[in-house]
């Protein structure tokens, strides 16, 4: 995965060595790996590549308590700091440099929902929830324990619950 440009700006967002120093890095690669895989034309490696995936993808959203389904697009860059109760829908748009804490929820409000789209660098604090199809814009700030229901312009910060 060394010339996936995604997964690069992942790690240049972390410590040197960060498989040894922070779980969430796992679940960035799993999902990585997965993206890439999908993108494989369809035969008999891919898929049995994808039910290796998948079974890597359970053990390390067990171990983790993260959950990026490799549906979700997510940009380059993404930091998970304090890994676990992180859940990301698998529809949710994610832009790049974004950064979430622990118990980040990106969901659907009602089952078949739309999911949240989130712009460029966005800094998600801990147990933070957005829901529904709202979009977040770029640059945006989201405190912690904040419930978005709402669309936040680029650049704001929102806070509370519900968040402005």
């Amino acid at each position: 995965m060394s010339h996936d440009p995604d997964w690069q700006a992942d790690l240049a967002r972390y410590p040197d060595r960060p498989f040894l120093r922070e779980q969430s890095i796992w679940a960035i690669w799993v999902y990585r790996l997965g993206r890439r895989i999908c993108r494989w034309h369809d035969g008999l490696y891919r898929r049995v590549a994808m039910k290796a995936f998948w079974l890597l993808y359970r053990i390390i959203e067990t171990i983790t308590g993260i959950t990026l389904p490799v549906t979700a697009d997510i940009g380059p860059g993404l930091r998970i700091w304090h890994f676990g109760n992180i859940i990301v829908h698998p529809d949710a748009v994610i832009g790049s440099n974004c950064t979430l804490r622990q118990g980040v929820t990106i969901g659907n409000r009602h089952p078949d929902g739309p999911a949240p789209k989130v712009g460029d660098d966005v800094d998600f604090g801990a147990y933070a929830q957005v829901l529904g199809g709202v979009t977040i814009g770029n640059q945006c700030r989201i405190g912690a324990l904040s419930v978005v229901l709402i669309d936040v312009p680029d650049n704001a910060t929102a806070v509370g619950n519900p968040a402005r």
